[in-house]
């Protein structure tokens, strides 16, 4: 039988990773943003929450750096980092293979 080493550090990352995308108000927010960008108040429309919940699943999103903020005017509008995305997304799929 093959030993599996759970403690390397790209383990950790898929876990961290698969940990914060279980939240089902955060994966919403990744799947809308994968469409398009958005603001916060657009956001709290769409889905339905308030923007002080909104504000903290998009800061825990953009800490995992899932996240460009776009400044414009005097909205700040949020798009999905597809690159980092994609970087996550294929350490999970190294783990099981």
């Amino acid at each position: 039988m093959e030993k599996t080493n759970f403690n390397t550090l790209e383990f950790k990352k898929v876990l961290d990773f698969l940990n914060l995308i279980k939240e089902e108000d955060r994966l919403k927010i990744l799947i809308l943003l994968n469409k398009k960008s958005y603001c916060v108040c657009d956001l709290v429309e769409i889905l339905n929450l308030p923007q002080n919940l909104i504000s903290y699943h998009l800061k825990t999103l953009k800490d995992f750096n899932l996240l460009i903020l776009k400044p414009k005017g005097r909205k700040n509008f949020y798009e999905l980092n597809q690159k980092q995305l994609k970087k996550y997304l294929k350490s999970v799929n190294q783990i099981f293979n």
